[in-house]
């Protein structure tokens, strides 16, 4: 089974990579929990962290996983992390503050990290619905990614949720074409780009149908892995040469 926020990293068998699941915005850990069994399956160890996405500013995110980790978790042990949405601001924002740790390879998850369009709508029109999860986060104003970390990064183009009706105005709004409009209906595909990411690929799934899709998980594990994505080998023709 998976961790829960009590249960103690270090019962792990020492030859099992271990994986720290982070969940995104107006979510608890519970939700990583179908993501944590696909792992589970494939011989990883994992731990889902839990933590107030509205009421806590991503500083204190950060602070309360180092924290479970400083309680739980062999430092000699690397750490791999996957993060839904806000989850992967965590990511980044963890690995910048608390550099002693060993981290393995990281793997986001429709995570906004040129900041959240639809986020910004909401801040303006209703903030309380994203709370302190703006700023140095969902405003993309979040830290730089460290140097030399291993980054996957996953998006999805299948637009499905209440998000899609802001972005198909912003995509009115903005004259926006192909592929400038692609989305998974909270988060934009080029919201996902990170520049220093190690990989990035587009899967034809929606915001939080990813959490539960077998493909999403079969990436996330080969990246884990390899530190690549599993992309379809092209077969050469018999006439080519080799």
């Amino acid at each position: 089974m998976s961790k829960s926020k009590s249960s103690p990293a270090s019962s792990n068998p020492p030859h099992k990579p271990f994986v720290v699941l982070i969940h995104g915005l107006h979510q608890k850990a519970w939700i990583m929990q179908p993501l944590a069994m696909q792992l589970q399956s494939r011989g990883f160890a994992t731990y889902q962290h839990n933590y107030y996405s509205l009421r806590d500013s991503i500083d204190k995110h950060s602070n309360s996983l180092n924290s479970w980790l400083l309680d739980n978790h062999d430092p000699s042990v690397a750490i791999n992390l996957v993060g839904h949405s806000l989850g992967g601001l965590v990511i980044r924002d963890f690995i910048s503050r608390y550099p002693q740790w060993k981290i393995g390879r990281c793997v986001t998850l429709g995570t906004p990290h040129k900041g959240s369009t639809t986020a910004k709508y909401v801040n303006n029109l209703l903030s309380p619905l994203v709370g302190n999860a703006y700023k140095n986060a969902l405003d993309g104003q979040n830290a730089p990614l460290k140097k030399g970390v291993s980054l996957g990064v996953i998006a999805g183009n299948t637009p499905y949720g209440l998000g899609q009706i802001v972005l198909n105005y912003h995509n009115q709004k903005s004259k926006l074409s192909y592929p400038h409009c692609e989305h998974d209906g909270t988060v934009y595909v080029y919201e996902t780009k990170l520049e220093s990411a190690t990989d990035h690929i587009i899967l034809p799934v929606s915001h939080t149908g990813m959490l539960i899709n077998q493909t999403v998980a079969d990436q996330t594990a080969y990246f884990l892995d390899h530190g690549m994505f599993k992309r379809p080998t092209i077969k050469k023709s018999a006439n080519e040469k080799p």
